[in-house]
């Protein structure tokens, strides 16, 4: 399916983006009006976009609907500060009640059931209960738009970080296995970070891959191997020498394989590479290597 944004009205357009860009995380916003008063919404157009100088950005959406702006808007065009809280899985359902549409001045904290907690560099409160809070100075107000669906485009720069440490690990950092985190799908759905659904990918930070364009022919037309698969193995500096190949080649399971499909290429290829693809995906890319070059 193609589609042409022009083509379609905004909301189902909207479903399409959200559904497709996800997750996404939650900027859970407190914010303050010129009288004081204060609102707390969450959004999900939110991401960090700097460290230094430290940058989130977040983006009240005009609403679809009918055009109007939300009060989260109206607040940092009028105070130019705003506390972004982070939540976890245990606050996602008051976070939810949070983004009801009450009328202006009702304060969410309240309604939400959340407590208060005053800033010490900003004006609006922070969540008690979020597990990580940043106080911020709104640096500028980007207007993406006239019309419904519109977004806006609000810089922030982190002047103080609040962090449970519950959440940190014995180095000081934020633990993914204590930090159980939500992030917004499309329509009604979440997820939720568990320890099951983490994972590890080495980055290519200080070594430069020799690339999925320099597997040999062999390793990449593999009918085994996925492109995850191809992407791990072309992380690799340089191929292990012909030694350590022939050595590995020794090894009683890789004799095993070559000896039983040793008249059937096709078998033996296939029994090789699913070698490889197992310790592939244990993190052992070196021997991977090894049982691919037999």
């Amino acid at each position: 399916m193609t589609i042409d944004p022009t083509t379609v009205n905004a909301s189902e357009f909207q479903a399409y983006l959200q559904s497709a860009v996800a997750p996404r995380p939650i900027a859970f916003a407190s914010t303050v009006d010129k009288d004081g008063k204060v609102n707390l919404s969450p959004f999900s157009y939110f991401n960090v976009f700097s460290s230094n100088p430290p940058i989130l950005v977040f983006s009240p959406s005009r609403r679809v609907r009918d055009n109007t702006t939300k009060h989260t808007l109206e607040n940092v065009h009028d105070v130019k500060e705003v506390v972004i809280n982070i939540i976890d899985f245990s606050l996602v359902e008051q976070m939810s009640l949070a983004s009801t549409e009450y009328d202006k001045g009702v304060n969410e904290f309240t309604k939400a059931g959340l407590t208060e907690v005053k800033s010490l560099k900003v004006a609006p409160p922070r969540v008690k209960e979020a597990p990580v809070s940043f106080e911020c100075l709104v640096k500028e107000i980007i207007s993406l738009g006239d019309q419904g669906g519109a977004g806006n485009l609000i810089i922030c720069e982190v002047v103080l970080a609040h962090i449970d440490d519950a959440i940190l690990d014995q180095n000081g950092l934020v633990d993914p296995f204590k930090f159980e985190a939500v992030a917004r799908m499309g329509g009604n759905w979440y997820c939720r970070v568990t320890k099951e659904s983490l994972f590890e990918i080495p980055k290519p930070i200080r070594n430069k891959g020799i690339g999925v364009d320099q597997l040999p022919d062999v390793v990449k037309n593999s009918m085994v191997l996925t492109g995850n698969n191809l992407g791990r193995l072309g992380n690799i500096e340089k191929l292990p020498s012909d030694e350590d190949v022939w050595e590995y080649g020794n090894r009683p399971e890789i004799v095993e394989i070559k000896v039983r499909f040793q008249n059937d290429k096709e078998s033996l290829l296939f029994n090789l590479h699913t070698h490889a693809k197992s310790l592939l995906e244990s993190g052992n890319i070196e021997d991977a290597w090894k049982v691919l070059l037999q």
